[in-house]
């Protein structure tokens, strides 16, 4: 059981490693596609798309083809979140996305 726990340790760890740190965060402000595709990362409980690619362990997210916006994403508890065409930030909102700078 000791060697099992060190294991899960080692590859959190090594996800934690390889996966970089923002240097700096605002809030949005105003609505853009920017922001909707942060709000849709962080309503499904990731900071952002590299987190959820490094999280999840995939190449790419499933967006709509006609706009790019995110489709589908997989929260940390197995369960997906399955996202409209159209705008889904709703204005009240905007102050809780988050923007993050590499």
């Amino acid at each position: 059981q000791l060697q099992l726990e060190s294991l899960e340790f080692f590859s959190v760890f090594e996800r934690e490693m390889a996966e970089p740190k923002p240097k700096k965060m605002q809030r949005a402000t105003l609505w853009s596609e920017v922001v909707e595709e942060a709000y849709r990362f962080q309503l499904a409980g990731y900071r952002d798309e590299m987190e959820y690619m490094a999280v999840n362990r995939v190449d790419s997210v499933d967006r709509w083809p006609h706009n790019n916006y995110v489709k589908k994403l997989r929260r940390k508890d197995g369960c997906f979140y399955y996202y409209d065409r159209t705008r889904e930030c709703p204005e009240k909102d905007l102050m809780k996305v988050k923007l993050y700078v590499y």
